[in-house]
């Protein structure tokens, strides 16, 4: 029993860690940039109603770019990367594969195809406008994935998963390739979405994501016991009363909807949802009831630090967060592959 209280604390303490690191890394990403705004600065418009400058010490221009331009931008990322995370971690779990992300679903080439066939069709322009064309690619990859694995056995097994996802995701990618190749418009969205970047946003896209962000990270943390027992085997999680079909299709449902809004915001950011659960893992351990909140909030922290770097080490002008993760993530995915320790489940 002490061992156990023990290690509760341990995992408390660390949560509240990662919270106050949550939220040093979100005020460096409102006040860093291509202009460094003062933190005092920050706080007055932040606090001060907009509108209203003069009664507010902070210089109006200031005061415009921190809440039309950074505060969307850093809630983004925010809720991104945690979404990224958690869904990264929950794939790993379900599909016993401890290289898996989000992407193996074929929630990523979902979301380019619609996203490209949207804006070759309807002459789209504005993220707001095919942000729910993508998002409905990521869902429908997702559910047509998890139903092609499940043919035959009636279950979708780890191995049905995978093997569902490669293929589903090949023939997207080359439908997306057939559309980008028709329209030139539809060619320089993707690209430059297919990267991966939280800049350009407005709050309205923040907004349009959320609730399903939110309805995403309650049913994860609903089937994080559920998962546990499933790693025990599905004989042994059947023998413990766990509906596996149920249980499966709730965690799925979850990385659908977390990874799905996420991906069809920001794009697909290269390896946050691979390295992330990985190092949550050496933390927490397997029990996913802690890693799901671990893997967020590392998600987030990870999000916002890579993208207030991409600021900072090219002013005036900036890297794109999923160009800069992916630098990041490169030398840790190959640590991931030559050490076993890491790569266990």
């Amino acid at each position: 029993m002490p061992a156990v209280v023990t290690s509760r604390r341990r995992r408390l303490s660390g949560l509240l860690l990662l919270t106050v690191l949550l939220g040093c890394a979100t005020l460096a990403s409102i006040a860093l940039g291509s202009r460094a705004i003062p933190l005092p600065a920050v706080f007055d418009a932040v606090t001060c109603p907009a509108g209203f400058p003069l009664s507010c010490p902070a210089d109006g221009s200031a005061a415009q770019v921190v809440r039309e331009l950074r505060l969307p931008r850093t809630g983004l990322a925010l809720v991104t990367g945690l979404a990224l995370g958690m869904a990264g971690a929950l794939i790993q779990g379900y599909t016993r594969n401890p290289l898996a992300d989000a992407g193996l679903l074929g929630i990523n080439a979902g979301a380019a195809f619609l996203a490209a066939l949207s804006i070759h069709l309807f002459a789209l322009t504005a993220t707001t406008q095919y942000i729910w064309f993508a998002f409905a690619g990521a869902l429908i990859a997702g559910i047509v994935v998890f139903g092609v694995s499940s043919i035959g056995g009636g279950k979708a097994s780890p191995l049905s998963l995978v093997l569902a996802g490669a293929a589903v995701t090949a023939f997207l990618q080359a439908m997306t390739n057939i559309v980008v190749l028709l329209d030139q418009n539809a060619l320089n969205t993707v690209r430059y979405w297919v990267v991966g970047d939280i800049a350009g946003h407005d709050a309205a896209v923040f907004w349009q994501v959320l609730p399903f962000l939110a309805v995403g990270t309650a049913s994860a943390l609903a089937a994080a016991p559920g998962l546990n027992l499933l790693g025990l085997g599905d004989d042994v999680a059947r023998g413990l009363g766990v509906n596996i079909a149920r249980s499966r299709a709730l965690g799925l449902a979850a990385v659908v909807l977390l990874a799905g809004a996420a991906t069809a915001a920001v794009g697909p950011l290269a390896f946050l949802g691979l390295i992330v659960p990985h190092l949550a893992r050496s933390i927490t351990g397997p029990d996913y009831r802690w890693l799901l909140p671990y893997s967020g909030l590392l998600g987030a922290i990870t999000l916002l630090i890579a993208d207030t770097a991409g600021r900072l080490v090219a002013r005036p002008g900036e890297i794109q967060a999923g160009i800069t993760l992916a630098a990041l993530g490169a030398p840790f995915f190959i640590l991931l592959v030559r050490r076993r320790k890491l790569v266990s489940l």
